[in-house]
């Protein structure tokens, strides 16, 4: 095992070890879980708030971005079967 895989283990296993007990106690685990869950619900507001302006100022938001990406891997996806399936015809 080479040092670096090595020392990132131990520095994982440190940090596990004090998570452990720092979650031990009942009380900050549930401050952590309560924090936890608002800094979610903030940064949910954050990108509908985001998404809010970019759209306002005609701007693509993220989620558009997206969207399109999604299409543009199904294109890929169909042209890839559709490219083998002529491949297996010229074959013939």
């Amino acid at each position: 095992m080479g040092i670096r895989r090595k020392l990132k283990s131990q520095a994982l296993d440190v940090s596990r070890r004090a998570l452990e007990t720092w979650m031990a106690d009942e009380r900050r685990a549930q401050g952590l879980a309560t924090a936890l869950g608002s800094l979610q619900r903030g940064k949910q507001a954050l990108d509908q708030r985001q998404e809010e302006l970019l759209r306002t100022l005609h701007y693509a938001p993220r989620s558009d971005f997206q969207a399109v990406g999604r299409k543009l891997a199904g294109l890929k996806r169909r042209l890839r079967e559709l490219d083998k399936k002529l491949s297996g015809l010229a074959g013939e």
